[in-house]
């Protein structure tokens, strides 16, 4: 029977695999081929003779996808642009890794200069492009919302734009909604950035941080208009009451509207999903399964409201473990409840941390978990950030409400101002990783050991 040392050891080993398997780069060199002038891509193969190649690259992953690109496209690839976080190793080392791009270190959560920056050279480079009909190949993931950007009104500064996307990450809103509303006060969202190479034959290539078959929410879908049954972005605004939080400038802009342009339909025009959280959850399952856990993906815990996601989580595990001592179909004693998503989290307070480190102390609180013990819970982001912390995420386990109450800490208190991080670091169990290069929202691992 592991002990909890071995459980908590096993959850790591279970995430970490996982982010191996989530490799953006190992994505693109499995999906992307080049074979004399045929380029295939997935189900799909173009011409690449006589032809300009140029690239986007935008989001957590676009170093990563950007040099898997180069690789495989060798002499017949001639520009791009990217737009990520900041670049690990020195900036010669980047650079020659990268000699055909352009790159800039947009913000993230918020849009900084350089996003506004890198949105001006890629509307140059989409111009040249488009002027030579040559092939574009965007390369789309999560963050990219941020990093590359330009108002659709003269008027909005880079402080309305900043002002206006820290209200929505608060809100609380879903995904799907706070695109509703940025793509209302974007020149570069909704399609609009493809849309200024419309005499281009396009490929998106997209790693994935939102559910499954939305993905024309990645970074707020610069190349994909958005489908007929999204929210209205003033109807978001008023369900959430954001009218306050909101300039102006940016109140104004959404109120006058403007349609998402409409694609070249004569044109080569395709869009494909490398990597997703399903890939996240199927490649951690398969870890824990390795290990002769009894294992379960539970697929629908995703995106609910932070409290009743745990609730769920707690309520699951608990089944699982019944339903495994019943069982007893293996020589294990161990089960691994494995769910992804992002619970919608709401901020409170000023503190640093995020939905995953709330997850993380939310469960060490409740006391139905009393009935998993010895457990083990692991909970982050692929992407190796946490709201505004420096972690991934956090684990806990059977232990940590004693451990917490002998040095002395208040988890409500920590809750209470959305100070998770603060928490963890103080017992010693945040999870850091730095940023991974990938982003396919997150994954949660929870492990118990029964009799």
């Amino acid at each position: 029977m592991p002990n909890l040392t071995q459980l908590r050891l096993a959850a790591r080993e279970i995430f970490d695999e996982t982010l191996t398997a989530l490799d953006a780069g190992a994505a693109m060199r499995r999906w992307v081929r080049l074979d004399g002038s045929q380029l295939s891509i997935c189900n799909a193969t173009i011409d690449i003779e006589n032809r300009k190649i140029y690239s986007v690259a935008i989001g957590k992953a676009a170093f990563t996808m950007a040099q898997a690109l180069e690789e495989i496209l060798g002499d017949s690839f001639n520009e791009g642009l990217m737009s990520g976080p900041p670049l690990s190793g020195s900036r010669e080392t980047t650079e020659a890794k990268l000699s055909h791009w352009r790159s800039c270190e947009g913000g993230h959560p918020l849009p900084n200069q350089l996003s506004l920056l890198a949105a001006s050279e890629s509307f140059d480079l989409l111009r040249r492009a488009n002027e030579e009909r040559a092939l574009i190949i965007f390369l789309i993931s999560g963050g990219g919302s941020a990093m590359l950007e330009w108002p659709i009104d003269v008027d909005i500064t880079l402080a309305d734009l900043q002002t206006a996307n820290k209200a929505l990450v608060n809100s609380g809103a879903s995904i799907n909604e706070i695109n509703a509303v940025r793509r209302a006060f974007s020149a570069v969202k909704a399609g609009r950035l493809a849309a200024r190479a419309p005499d281009c034959d396009q490929i998106t290539l997209i790693v994935s941080d939102v559910p499954e078959g939305d993905e024309r929410n990645v970074a707020s879908g610069p190349t994909l208009t958005p489908l007929e049954d999204v929210p209205s972005a003033l109807e978001v605004i008023d369900g959430y009451g954001l009218r306050a939080c909101l300039p102006a400038t940016i109140l104004r802009a959404i109120e006058a509207g403007s349609a998402a342009p409409e694609s070249a339909s004569t044109l080569f025009r395709r869009h494909f999903v490398l990597l997703d959280n399903g890939s996240a959850l199927e490649a951690a399952a398969a870890a824990a399964s390795s290990r002769g856990f009894t294992t379960e993906i539970a697929a629908d815990i995703t995106d609910q409201p932070i409290e009743e996601g745990c609730r769920q989580l707690v309520s699951r595990l608990n089944t699982l473990r019944a339903q495994a001592r019943s069982n007893r179909s293996s020589d294990t004693n161990t089960v691994c409840l494995i769910s992804g998503g992002e619970f919608a989290c709401p901020v409170r307070g000023d503190g640093l941390g995020g939905r995953n480190m709330e997850t993380a102390l939310r469960l060490a609180t409740d006391q139905s978990l009393s009935n998993c013990a010895p457990f083990v819970a692991l909970c982050a982001g692929t992407d190796g950030i946490d709201g505004n912390s420096p972690a991934a995420g956090a684990i806990i386990d059977s232990t940590t409400s004693e451990r917490t109450g002998t040095i002395g800490l208040d988890p409500r208190a920590f809750l209470e101002r959305s100070d998770a991080y603060s928490f963890f670091a103080a017992l010693g169990d945040a999870i850091s990783t730095g940023a991974t290069g990938t982003n396919v929202r997150d994954i949660r691992i929870l492990l118990s050991i029964f009799e």
